[in-house]
């Protein structure tokens, strides 16, 4: 029995923000921009789209091309036993969860439904949670797995260290339990997967306010919303040590080298953590998909958008071993090893 994905999809808002239109509003350069993290563009949605939004469209273009085409999409919800969106922006705080809201705009009513809130890491996340369920002898067949953020709402746009950094988007992929087998000769799906925490750098990478442990008071004059707050540094040293040691595990509990796999997708936070990886694993880089420089940091949703950019464009091929590897706020990292 193997967790195969069968069909991937995103959603990007049309609306397409450069680092030049950037440097007209902030003390920042395009030369510095790329430099520093690899980003030339990201995708901005308007004030009235919502995460759940950019989710569904992305949930919808999975499901059509699991189930043959755009009519079946209704049909191919009702077959959907669990929905999980990681999120870190959901359309509301604690509930309902974003799943929900996804859920019912589908018609997908036989399926349960839920968030992970696993920051960047949160679509690596899902895979696991979903497969996990999948496996179990429960009746169920199919997931929807989806990373969906609008970090562009929870982004001070006077900061210029965090908001050049992020974009909007969303990314879903359909899980199947198949006949497959997961092991030996032969093996498809979802194989191997890692997942992982540090608590103690929670304060890296946080939004500070809004929460039971610092809620906005009645008559408090507030300036901004809630924000996204990173020290960079302390980030960047994480997620490039977390990157290799995720990839240096993934390969070893599973015997490969580098040559054994098509592809490592890596979250899209800054080039340079890939590249520095990278150096230290003895990888070449063109082994690592990167997509940054047109979307930014999406958060739990580069991964997914990822996946489906790959996939439409003839670069995934059946039998294809990939390697994901996720790390963000919590701190959390982890990574999936797939045969494609």
């Amino acid at each position: 029995m193997a967790i195969e994905i069968i069909g991937t999809g995103r959603a990007v808002p049309p609306r397409r923000v450069s680092n030049d239109e950037l440097t007209a509003k902030i003390d920042t350069s395009d030369e510095w921009i790329r430099s520093h993290t690899g980003i030339g563009n990201r995708h901005i949605a308007d004030e009235g789209t919502a995460t759940s939004d950019l989710a569904l469209e992305a949930a919808k273009n999975a499901l059509a091309m699991a189930a043959g085409g755009d009519t079946h999409v209704s049909e191919a919800a009702k077959n959907i036993d669990l929905i999980i969106v990681g999120t870190s922006t959901a359309d509301f705080v604690g509930t309902p969860s974003t799943a929900c809201i996804v859920q019912y705009a589908l018609g997908a009513e036989n399926a349960a439904a839920f968030d992970v809130t696993a920051a960047c890491t949160g679509f690596v996340y899902g895979l696991e949670v979903a497969a996990g369920m999948l496996s179990l002898d429960r009746g169920r067949k199919r997931a929807l797995v989806i990373g969906a953020e609008l970090l562009s709402k929870v982004t001070n746009w006077n900061d210029r260290s965090t908001c050049v950094l992020f974009g909007d988007g969303a990314g879903a992929a359909v899980l199947e339990k198949t006949d497959a087998p997961c092991k030996g000769p032969g093996r498809r799906g979802l194989v191997h997967t890692l997942l992982g925490a540090d608590g103690s750098g929670g304060e890296s990478l946080l939004f500070r306010r809004g929460g039971t442990r610092n809620p906005f008071k009645a008559g408090e004059t507030i300036g901004t919303g809630i924000c996204v707050e990173m020290n960079g540094q302390e980030v960047y040293n994480f997620a490039v040590r977390a990157v290799t040691d995720t990839i240096k595990a993934l390969m070893q509990a599973e015997g490969l080298n580098a040559d054994d796999l098509a592809w490592i997708i890596p979250h899209q936070a800054n080039a340079r953590i890939v590249q520095a990886a990278a150096k230290r694993l003895k990888i070449p880089i063109g082994k690592f998909f990167m997509n940054i420089e047109e979307y930014a940091n999406t958060s739990a949703a580069s991964i997914p958008i990822a996946l489906d950019e790959m996939n439409r464009s003839g670069k995934l091929n059946k039998g294809d071993m990939i390697l994901t590897v996720g790390f963000g706020g919590g701190l959390t990292y982890g990574g999936n090893i797939i045969i494609w």
